[in-house]
């Protein structure tokens, strides 16, 4: 009913104010998923939880990691979902059950972990103070293939000095950021020392690499079409370049132009930027802030500064614009909530009825002529009786809910399992009752204390019932 009243097309095309504010734990980073039904958010104790956005509750929570999570990427039919830590490992969750599909181990924390567009056994990592790794899962063994970071270099006549500085310069450049491009083919990616390099997915070699900025690449993102790139990089500019077409058959990597299209950036204030992200349409990029508490939005056409969201007084930290409708949802830095900015909808009550017409002022109403007319009981008796009798379906989706249009193969129209557990589905309160009137802020990690206690107990019990068995085996 809500979404019949709601006059989404009348809206403007970025949020203003905050609508919602919810709570599991201290969380780190987030993620929509493609049909933007679903929120995953990652928390720093390891636990990942999958928010329902029409109940604004917790429809899953995945428990399989033991440090802060760094990286949360869906799979487009969105049944699986991959989760990435600072404990050297990342997890692919099926959530059409909540289990470990596949679990992945490196020699290092993960900055970024990107599923691949079309396949969910493929994925590529940018891992800290390695080289970057695509990951094939499809087989029973990981298959790992090291992918290179080095710059593509042109001049291969130079001499024996400058190809030994050039191999100098080479060996310190460290992949921080990777994503997928639209078709899956190629992977983009970029370095601590500003460059930015394509690689070909099928060779596993760098086919283009130009130097976008000065310091260290933090965040790349693509459009949905995949035909932009968002650029955030520790030297206080946020770049959005044209990507080319990169599927075409007669890509020639010498010929590959990536065009600026605009740098954004606080001249007056001089502010670094924690986190960007596209609008789902990627006519606006929001940006937010280090060391202050305000969301940036700008229009990507002109290049201009539209909006400065204000909100809770806290440092806000990884932002994300959802896929489709105008709501961005952010995290802050010190409670660790999300924060959720939208456009107020003006209900729109014709929806209800065809012949609903809303009008500004009074008007005569014409009666019809048996629309008041009084009928015998016995008839209205039957005809409550006859829509009784008729079957409602209460299990058919609302298409006009979906956004998977272009969705494909069997898990297309993947819809998760209803939790009906209740203490699992339960949001974690940021304050916790101790008595009539008083309350105290919880802990962090304090419901898995409760949990690790029952594991431990039950551990011990099992100790002492093994050490029984054998005494009396004993005495026997």
């Amino acid at each position: 009913m809500n979404l019949l009243l709601s006059d989404d097309y009348l809206l403007q095309d970025y949020p203003e104010n905050i609508t919602n504010t919810i709570r599991s734990g201290h969380t780190t980073c987030l993620r929509f998923n493609r049909k933007g039904d679903h929120l995953a958010s990652g928390r720093v104790d390891g636990t990942v939880v999958v928010w329902d956005l029409e109940t604004m509750g917790v429809a899953r929570k995945l428990r399989g990691h033991r440090a802060a999570i760094t990286s949360l990427s869906w799979s487009r039919c969105g049944q699986y979902l991959l989760s990435a830590c600072q404990g050297w490992r990342a997890v692919l969750w099926d959530l059409q059950d909540g289990t470990r599909y596949r679990e992945v181990r490196f020699r290092a924390p993960i900055y970024t972990a990107d599923l691949h567009p079309w396949n969910h056994n493929l994925f590529v990592a940018s891992i800290y103070d390695e080289a970057p790794t695509l990951v094939d899962v499809t087989g029973a063994t990981d298959i790992k293939h090291t992918l290179p970071s080095a710059p593509r270099r042109a001049n291969t006549d130079a001499d024996a000095a400058t190809k030994e500085k050039q191999a100098k310069e080479d060996a310190k450049q460290m992949t921080t950021a990777t994503v997928w491009a639209a078709t899956g083919d190629h992977i983009l990616a970029g370095t601590g020392k500003g460059r930015f390099n394509i690689i070909d997915a099928n060779t596993r070699e760098i086919i283009w690499s130009e130097k976008i900025c000065s310091s260290v690449v933090t965040t790349l993102r693509l459009t949905g079409s995949g035909r932009e790139l968002l650029v955030n990089s520790q030297d206080r500019i946020i770049r959005t370049f044209h990507v080319p077409n990169l599927s075409a058959e007669d890509l020639d990597p010498d010929t590959i132009q990536m065009p600026l299209e605009h740098k954004f950036q606080d001249v007056v204030n001089r502010l670094s930027w924690n986190h960007v992200t596209f609008s789902a349409t990627g006519e606006y990029v929001a940006a937010s802030t280090y060391n202050n508490h305000e969301l940036y939005i700008w229009e990507r056409n002109h290049g201009s500064l539209v909006r400065m969201l204000e909100g809770p007084k806290e440092e806000q930290g990884v932002i994300e614009w959802h896929p489709h409708r105008a709501i961005l949802a952010a995290c802050g830095l010190e409670t660790g909530r999300i924060y959720i900015w939208s456009v107020t909808s003006p209900q729109r009550w014709s929806a209800l009825a065809p012949d609903f017409v809303e009008v500004e002022e009074n008007v005569e109403y014409v009666e019809k002529e048996d629309e008041f007319d009084i009928h015998p009981q016995e008839e209205i008796n039957k005809r409550r009786l006859d829509q009784e009798d008729e079957d409602i379906d209460v299990l058919t989706l609302d298409p006009s809910k979906g956004y998977d249009e272009d969705g494909e193969g069997a898990a297309a129209g993947f819809q998760m399992p209803v939790l009906f557990n209740l203490g699992e589905s339960d949001s974690e309160e940021e304050f916790v009752a101790v008595s009539t009137g008083t309350v105290r802020r919880r802990s962090l990690g304090e419901g898995e204390e409760g949990e690790a206690a029952e594991e431990d107990k039950g551990a011990s019990g099992g100790r002492k019932a093994v050490a029984a068995k054998g005494a009396r085996s004993r005495r026997k």
